[in-house]
């Protein structure tokens, strides 16, 4: 019989060709909460993998663990794949990361319980004070803060790309979320300033990947650039529209437009 309970928090990490790293970075988690006492519902996206990623995330669902898998059949980009876990997400408290297993699970946790019991619905996220992902990651990682501070004024945040993210789950699906790229954290952090939805930061480690590679290019910075002129002087304007927090009563129904498979 499938349980049906909501969890306390949906976690929602995409896997793109991360068969090194799903595993180690998921039972970390698992474990971390598990010794919390914490009810995790751990959202794998099989995104658009060419490896075994898919084949491993399908091992831990037949092992009986808190893991839910959801895929994208072609990979289109960071941000799709979030967008496809939160759709298979169930929990009071929703948030998204990355599967490099840079932010400690302990970590992780310790966020998760300042927003459960948080009196105010927040953002609640993490700022990496101090990195060791190489000189060209972190020069990438301030010009893009810079440049997005400029044209959407202060987000709450010098670190806007830090995972992981966690809302209430009332507020996140408000914020109807559509970026299929790397501009999806951005759009979290602009669209939580226009609801008026306060920003919590925690100070954590930044942690070296331990296996695999990072997904961010040279190319990704051209993204990152085209994507906020997009949405601050183009079309995207629209798409940055939301209602204000204390419009926020209950949950939005999903968006149908997208076919998504899961598997518990």
């Amino acid at each position: 019989m499938t349980d049906r309970r909501e969890p306390d928090l949906s976690l929602v990490l995409p896997c793109y060709n991360e068969e090194a790293l799903v595993r180690q970075t998921a039972t970390r988690l698992i474990d971390a909460f598990r010794v919390a006492g914490i009810d995790l519902e751990l959202v794998l996206v099989d995104n658009g993998s060419s490896d075994a990623t898919g084949e491993i995330i399908d091992e831990m669902v037949a092992e009986g663990l808190p893991v839910v898998k959801a895929t994208v059949e072609r990979n289109e980009g960071y941000g799709l794949g979030v967008l496809t876990g939160l759709r298979c997400s169930r929990g009071r408290f929703v948030g998204f990361m990355c599967v490099d297993d840079q932010v400690h699970a302990h970590d992780v946790v310790r966020l998760y319980e300042v927003a459960a019991k948080a009196k105010t619905p927040k953002l609640f996220k993490v700022r990496r004070r101090f990195r060791l992902d190489g000189r060209f990651r972190r020069i990438v990682s301030f010009t893009y803060n810079v440049l997005a501070t400029l044209l959407f004024g202060n987000l709450g945040s010098t670190d806007l790309n830090a995972n992981p993210k966690i809302l209430p789950r009332a507020h996140l699906e408000a914020m109807r979320l559509s970026s299929k790229d790397w501009f999806l954290d951005a759009e979290v952090m602009i669209k939580a300033k226009r609801m008026g939805l306060a920003v919590y930061e925690m100070n954590v480690f930044a942690l070296m990947r331990a296996e695999g590679v990072s997904h961010v290019r040279p190319a990704t910075c051209w993204e990152f650039l085209r994507n906020l002129a997009y949405y601050r002087f183009g079309e995207g304007r629209k798409a940055l529209e939301v209602p204000r927090t204390d419009q926020v009563l209950t949950p939005l129904p999903a968006e149908s437009g997208q076919k998504v498979s899961a598997k518990r």
